[in-house]
Order: structure tokens, then C-alpha cells, then sequence
């Protein structure tokens, strides 16, 4: 009988599918490698379970012993899967803006889930750094430590790449893999290169992480970039790094879904999306590789929610839409009026006053924001309310007075969208592509609508 003695033995040996329907512009062959298809759903399969069988040999992880680790939620199952194998219990640590269902999974299989802020990686609320507490302080625990430890990138050394060279019996001419802890880049990498150093690595990364150059801002795709370089992350082995931003992750993981009718998940948007950029270039001789690292299943409330994507801004409605509302309102005034929470109560009350405003944003960055840098909201009432009964907080820093973020409205929502959203609220944050670009009230809408033509 063709039988498994366990779920561990199906790790790896995932299969390549070519996709000719979104690459039918190209002349290269585009082809993808299906991680999704391990057993616990993604590529962190292979490092999770390679990691825990080091632990138990080097004597790391005890049995009857707790793993504890920050996860954005693949890894988490990953080494989930294999605890509920070995009888090991499981904490994980998240980040808060990662999908409910991941959390959900996670649960499902008996882990205990902590979440956490979005945060930089050395701030003591981090999901790193709590997890770092967390095993120190739990009687046998073990943290696998997938940033930095070297199984990581070991289990693709041993699997992953050697399955490519010979799916593609040796002609694969390019690699395109997201960048997270690096492991995944790092071992496939170093593996073809071994066997041809003319094969190129391509690395597909979020707008704003370090590894295409940015500051390690916030941005929405789960699971990929990082704010600092981990050290499975060998920094010789790409070639060449794309930046891809949150639209173009989103919009092309919905696209091959309906085209390819592979359901994948916002980061296998990114690595598509770079994968074609960079076939525009090539021949018909070039075989290009795609890493898909999961399915698009732990997705389901964000990136294949119309809701969700379109009160980020990602979608767009045909008539009256509140990119038309923004533009009505002119260019006298700056597209995002704003104050910091450093800044002073007195300081936030002159911006009003400076621009006739009502409220504004509390945010941690300059344009163009990022949502997660956007912390609060102040008012003029709120304000007033503040100063009378306590004029001594004039010169306290306005993070002790604001309110919470508005309501969000995507740019390309229709306009009726913005007056049910309002509610209670003063106003609603505007969207474009998860980036914060201006604020819309009941009087925007009302200048709006008595100014256009009907």
C-alpha cells in the first residue's frame, strides 16, 4: 500500500505547474513551484519540521517541552503540525495585522496565540521580543528562532532546490522568491547556483521593507519583508530585488486565482508580480521559477474581501467616488492636514486654526503614510473640551488628548459609501492603496454633491 507512516513524511516534494494564462504575454516560460501543497499549507513546512528535529538531537527541545515563536502564521502551523506529531505544546506570538483566520488556525491545532502590536522588531512589545520573554520564562521552553536559525535555510538546501533542478531537469534560468526570514531565498539560492552559478535569483519585496531599500515602514502584505536584516538572509545570493507594492500584491494574487485558478495568498502576489516585470525581458530559452510560499485560504477576510479592499483603497466603483469628493475640495490646502503625537496641544490647535479644519490626524511618519502610522485623531471640540477644563494641558503633547483613527473609505468607493460611514463620526479617513491621502467630512460631501452637475 502506497501509505504515509506520518504527515511529516509528506513535507516537500511539491509539484511545478506552468502558468500560461497569466504569463501569455510572455516568451519565457513561466512555471510555479506550489508550496501551498505541503501538508501544513505552506513552504515553512520544510524549515519548521527541519528546525525541530535539530532541537531533539542537539537536545534543545525536550519532550514534554514548549516551542515557543513569532510567527505571521505559516511558520506557526508549520511547527504546529509538528509539536501535535511529538507531543510538544506551542505558544505563538503575531503581530496584530495579520488575518483573523491564521489566528483561528493556529488555535485549531491546541496553540496558545498572543497578539501583538505592529511594531519595530527591538521594541519590547514586539511580537519577537515577547516571544524571546516567553520561552525564557516557560519551563522547557524552546525558541526555533526562524530568523536566525541556520535549519532554516539547511531544510532548502536539502529539499526545495534540489526539487526544482530536477523538475526542471537543470534548465531553470531564474528564481523568484519573496524575502521573509530568508531562509526560503537563501538555501533554494545557494542550492542552484551549486549547480549553475548562472542561474539568477530574483528576490520580490514589499514597498517599504529594507530588503529593496526601504526603512522597514509598515505596509499590509503578511508574512514577507522585515524592518531589519535577519541572519538567514545571506545578502549575496539575489541578483537582483523587486519592489512590489501592496496593489500590485493584491490585485495580481486575485488575478491568478481567477485566471490560473490557483488560490494564493497576498505574498505569492508579490513574488507573481516581480516574476512578470522580469519576464518582459526575457526569451523564449528562459525557464522562470515562481516560490508560491501558501494558499490563498488564510486570506479570505482580506485580499479576496471586496469590503476589506476596498476600504483600503484598492478597489474602485464606477460613478461618484471619494477620489472625486477629495479633488472637489481643491489644492489650497495640503492633501493630508496632520500633527504629530510628540507635538503639543497648543501646536495641534494653531494647525486648525492655520487651515480652518476641524480634526486631523495623529500620526508617527511624514507622507506618504502608511495606515499603520496613523495612531490617532484630534478635534477642535475635543480640544476645547480639553483646555477649558484644564488649561495646563495646552502644553502637553496632543498623544494624551487624542481620540482613536477615524473610520476608513477607500478612494474608490462611491460617495453614499462615505455618509453611511460617518455615523457618528466627524469625518473618514481616506485610502489609496492602503496609504492614508486625505480626510473627508459631511461638509466635503455636501460641497461635493451642490457643486457637481446632475
Amino acid at each position: 500500500m502506497e501509505v504515509a507512516d506520518s504527515l511529516l513524511d509528506l513535507v516537500g516534494g511539491t509539484p511545478i505547474v506552468r502558468m500560461d494564462r497569466i504569463g501569455r504575454d510572455l516568451s519565457c516560460h513561466l512555471l510555479a513551484k506550489l508550496e501551498y501543497l505541503n501538508p501544513g499549507g505552506s513552504v515553512k513546512d520544510r524549515p519548521a519540521l527541519s528546525m525541530i528535529l535539530a532541537a531533539e538531537a542537539d537536545g534543545s527541545l525536550q519532550p514534554g517541552g514548549t516551542i515557543v515563536e513569532p510567527t505571521s502564521g505559516n511558520t506557526g502551523v508549520g511547527l504546529a503540525m509538528v509539536a501535535a506529531r511529538r507531543g510538544y505544546r506551542c505558544i505563538f506570538t503575531m503581530p496584530d495585522k495579520i488575518a483573523e483566520e491564521k489566528r483561528q488556525l493556529l488555535r485549531a491545532y491546541g496553540a496558545e496565540v498572543v497578539i501583538c502590536p505592529t511594531v519595530a522588531h527591538d521594541h519590547p512589545d514586539s511580537y519577537t521580543e515577547v516571544a524571546a520573554r516567553l520561552a525564557a520564562s516557560t519551563p522547557g521552553g524552546y525558541l526555533p528562532n526562524q530568523y536566525e536559525n541556520p535549519n532554516n535555510q539547511a531544510a532548502h538546501v536539502a529539499t526545495t532546490g534540489p526539487e526544482i533542478w530536477r523538475q526542471t531537469a537543470g534548465r531553470i534560468t531564474h528564481l523568484v522568491s519573496t524575502i521573509g526570514t530568508g531562509g526560503t531565498i537563501t538555501g533554494i539560492g545557494h542550492y542552484l547556483k551549486s549547480m549553475n552559478p548562472d542561474i539568477q535569483i530574483i528576490g520580490a519585496d514589499p514597498e517599504g521593507s529594507v530588503y529593496s531599500g526601504g526603512t522597514g515602514r509598515p505596509y499590509l502584505v503578511e508574512g514577507i519583508g522585515h524592518d531589519y536584516w535577519p541572519g538567514n538572509y545571506d545578502r549575496t545570493v539575489a541578483d537582483r530585488v523587486i519592489e512590489v507594492s501592496d496593489r500590485d500584491s493584491f490585485l495580481t494574487a486575485r488575478r491568478v486565482t481567477r485566471e490560473e485558478g490557483i488560490l494564493v495568498g497576498g505574498s505569492c502576489g508579490t513574488a507573481v508580480w516581480a516574476a512578470l516585470q522580469l519576464g518582459r525581458d526575457l526569451g523564449p530559452d528562459a525557464v522562470v521559477v515562481v516560490v508560491l510560499p501558501d494558499s490563498g485560504r488564510g486570506y479570505l477576510s482580506k485580499v479576496y474581501d471586496d469590503g476589506w479592499m476596498a476600504d483600503h483603497g484598492f478597489l474602485r466603483a464606477g460613478g461618484d467616488t471619494i477620489e472625486a469628493v477629495l479633488a472637489h475640495k481643491g489644492a489650497d490646502l495640503p492633501p493630508l492636514i496632520h500633527i504629530h503625537p510628540e507635538e503639543t496641544v497648543r501646536a495641534a490647535i494653531s494647525v486648525l486654526r492655520e487651515y480652518g479644519v476641524s480634526q486631523m490626524p495623529v500620526v508617527r511618519a511624514e507622507p506618504p503614510l502608511r495606515l499603520a502610522e496613523v495612531v490617532g485623531t484630534v478635534s477642535d471640540r475635543a480640544l476645547l473640551e480639553t483646555v477649558l477644563g484644564e488649561p495646563a494641558m495646552m502644553d502637553e503633547p496632543v498623544a494624551k488628548v487624542m481620540g482613536p483613527p477615524l473610520p476608513m473609505i477607500g478612494t474608490g468607493e462611491p460617495v453614499d459609501a462615505a455618509a453611511k460611514r460617518l455615523g457618528d463620526a466627524s469625518a473618514v479617513l481616506v485610502l489609496d492603496g492602503g496609504h492614508p491621502t486625505g480626510i473627508v467630512t459631511r461638509s466635503d460631501l455636501l460641497d461635493y454633491l451642490a457643486g457637481i452637475e446632475r
